[in-house]
């Protein structure tokens, strides 16, 4: 892995070593770019540098005392109107260095959002075939699931004893109503007529049909047995019946489901949501039907996230003429969408339109009621869409993705200084989220200025190599402390071999959470806080020894909050600042030979705030999740291990920690 992060990084540095010496030193070059004004006033090198490495500055040619690789000649610059973070580039060494820029613009970028899923029933459209009265089932008409119904079709032929009584009540009301006929007493007659038709009610709610309570009427005969229909077509997804099985009232006997419409159930990370909203359209593939294209609209977003999976569910509504969809089957789905920062979504579709707040395939262009469910439309604007004529002005500013360095917490890029040709200077950004190829700018940027997309890293690169205030590493120390980045300190030896045997130590706590061990991970940080109280903090000098003070107390900190814990989120909690003390320390002060040690990122830790870990080995191991997701992870860098030199005298000069986040 260090091999594939070298070999770009040497021949880029090696690149702009080239393109800076020809900048500053050329004079040939100089006349054919610009006038006699801007010739070099020297031709001797004003120091030597690595490519690779370039803190090293030598008076002399030779080989770096790193990595062996011939020294480069640095030339003095004359541009003493130039910013700390700013460089000049001619044209000849733009084209060199193959610098590109692009325009900061406000538009509305689109995003595509992918998810899998599955193909569910629709809920709403699941009807379930009980028995309304006690009986035994005499003979079934339909014997096992799968089948396809229509509504009316026979189920099933059931007898019982309470549907014979229920029909002689009715032929018995109907008797009494018609001796009755000719009473002079309205009350009697008006009693006769309200018995007939509650015996009749009670029929039909037993799930006789109108026509099967008519032939009773007509022919005046009961029978013990009668037959159930069908109230709905659909499938017959589970059956409970059994010839000759006695049935109570309320007992299951189908279940029927009408696949003409169904639901398709997605999980969305939790990055995503700001893209997603109801009522937008979603496409869908499916292996079983390869080139073909389904699309819904999203019709709920599940409130809560899944603790275990981490997404969202997303429920699409979607129509299935001749059912060619089935549940269970995978699907692919993909949503195209243009949201502002603030979250608003672009959609001609609905711009000005009202939409219900159930079923979002209700779209009127008036204020009314939902036909399907009867609430009130809302307005497309309430749901988070932007109106007809949407202000432009509100776009989000965006550049390529390929323009910021980023760098830990900070964004970086190189803008094309205004009216000063071949200048470009650094600036620090704030970005919104990733919208496909463009991030979003928050702050930093206006719209109009040119950042550079390709070839940011040379010109960082370049500034070191003049040792100029580079972006990506500031020079002095508090825009280091302020930025959050890595400094180091010539080490003694010793301290550093004391570090490393606390550093392996803490493997073993890792180790333990990784698989949900909380004694064990307990038991390995009492080992740990020995091993760190063992470090000589005497060996340290200056700032170095306050730097070790301060990390040294969170680290310990965290290790009594490991020990003290009473279930292993809390103590997951600890471990974090124990890890985030001992990368900082390891990249600070060096580390004493021995394995290679790789700093882990997991962006999903503590509620998506992120957490970093060490491991020496590769393969993830996360111990903020465990077995939950075992593999959720990244590498993000390799702390370099290796003896620092042993220095006696100056021991608190800092220097940037070579190759840190490049």
């Amino acid at each position: 892995m260090k091999t594939k992060i070298l070999l770009p990084l040497v021949c880029g540095l090696s690149l702009v070593a080239f393109v800076v010496g020809r900048i500053t030193s050329s004079p040939a070059e100089h006349r054919h770019e610009s006038d006699s004004s801007h010739k070099t006033s020297e031709s001797k090198p004003e120091f030597w540098t690595c490519s690779m490495h370039p803190q090293i500055k030598q008076p002399d040619p030779g080989k770096c005392p790193i990595c062996a690789m011939d020294l480069v000649a640095v030339f003095k610059h004359s541009g003493a109107d130039l910013g700390a973070s700013q460089m000049e580039l001619s044209k000849g060494a733009i084209k060199r260095a193959q610098v590109r820029t692009s325009p900061v613009t406000r538009e509305m970028p689109t995003v595509e959002v992918r998810m899998v899923g599955k193909v569910d029933y629709d809920e709403t459209r699941l009807s379930y075939i009980t028995a309304r009265f006690p009986g035994r089932l005499e003979r079934l008409f339909v014997d096992y699931t799968g089948l396809r119904v229509h509504a009316g079709d026979h189920l099933v032929e059931i007898y019982s004893p309470e549907l014979l009584t229920a029909q002689e009540e009715l032929l018995q009301a109907i008797l009494t109503q018609r001796a009755l006929e000719n009473s002079s007493d309205k009350s009697m007659r008006n009693r006769a007529a309200q018995t007939v038709q509650a015996a009749r009610e009670k029929l039909l709610l037993w799930d006789l049909t109108a026509e099967q309570v008519a032939e009773i009427e007509k022919n005046g005969q009961t029978s013990d047995r009668t037959t159930l229909y069908a109230p709905v077509g659909g499938i017959v997804i589970d059956k409970e019946a059994v010839e000759g099985k006695y049935v109570q009232t309320g007992s299951p006997i189908y279940t029927i489901a009408d696949l003409s419409r169904v639901w398709v159930q997605l999980d969305a990370y939790e990055t995503d949501l700001i893209w997603l909203h109801f009522g937008q359209d979603v496409s869908f593939t499916s292996e079983a039907f390869p080139g073909e294209t389904f699309t819904g609209k999203i019709a709920f977003i599940d409130p809560t996230l899944n603790p275990k999976t981490r997404t969202i569910r997303i429920r699409v509504n979607m129509e299935n003429p001749g059912a060619k969809l089935k549940p269970e089957m995978f699907v692919n789905a993909l949503v195209k969408s243009k949201v502002l920062a603030d979250g608003k979504i672009m959609s001609a579709e609905l711009a000005g339109k009202w939409i219900s707040p159930m079923h979002p395939e209700i779209i009127e262009d008036q204020p009314g009621l939902c036909p399907v469910c009867g609430m009130d439309l809302v307005s497309a604007e309430s749901l988070g869409y932007l109106p007809a004529n949407p202000d432009v002005t509100k776009f989000p500013l965006v550049i390529p993705s390929t323009a910021p360095l980023i760098t830990g917490k900070r964004a970086v890029v190189y803008v094309a200084v205004k009216d000063r040709p071949g200048i470009f200077e650094g600036r620090v950004i704030e970005l919104g989220p990733r919208a496909g190829s463009q991030y979003i700018v928050e702050s930093g940027l206006e719209e109009g200025e040119l950042v550079v997309t390709h070839g940011s890293f040379k010109i960082d690169s370049a500034l070191q190599i003049m040792a100029k205030s580079s972006m990506m590493n500031p020079q002095n120390s508090s825009a280091i402390e302020d930025e959050g980045l890595t400094m180091t300190y010539s080490t003694p030896e010793d301290f550093q071999n004391q570090l490393r045997i606390a550093v392996d130590g803490y493997f073993a706590v890792k180790d333990a959470f990784s698989r949900d061990d909380l004694e064990l991970a307990q038991q390995s940080a009492t080992e740990l806080k020995s091993l760190v109280s063992n470090i000589d903090m005497g060996l340290l000098k200056g700032k170095a020894h306050l730097f070790w003070m301060k990390e040294s107390k969170q680290i310990n900190q965290g290790i009594e909050g490991i020990l003290s814990a009473q279930d292993i989120e809390e103590a997951r909690r600890s471990f974090e600042k124990v890890s985030t003390g001992l990368i900082h320390s390891a990249e600070t002060f060096g580390l004493a030979g021995g394995s290679a040690i790789y700093v882990y990122h997991c962006p999903m830790a503590f509620k998506g705030k992120g957490a970093d870990w060490i491991q020496n080995k590769s393969g993830t191991e996360n111990p903020y999740y465990g077995s939950r997701m075992f593999t959720c992870g990244d590498v993000v860098r390799e702390i370099v291990v290796k003896p620092a030199p042993n220095v006696s005298s100056e021991p608190d000069q800092p220097t940037t920690h070579e190759g840190h986040n490049h």
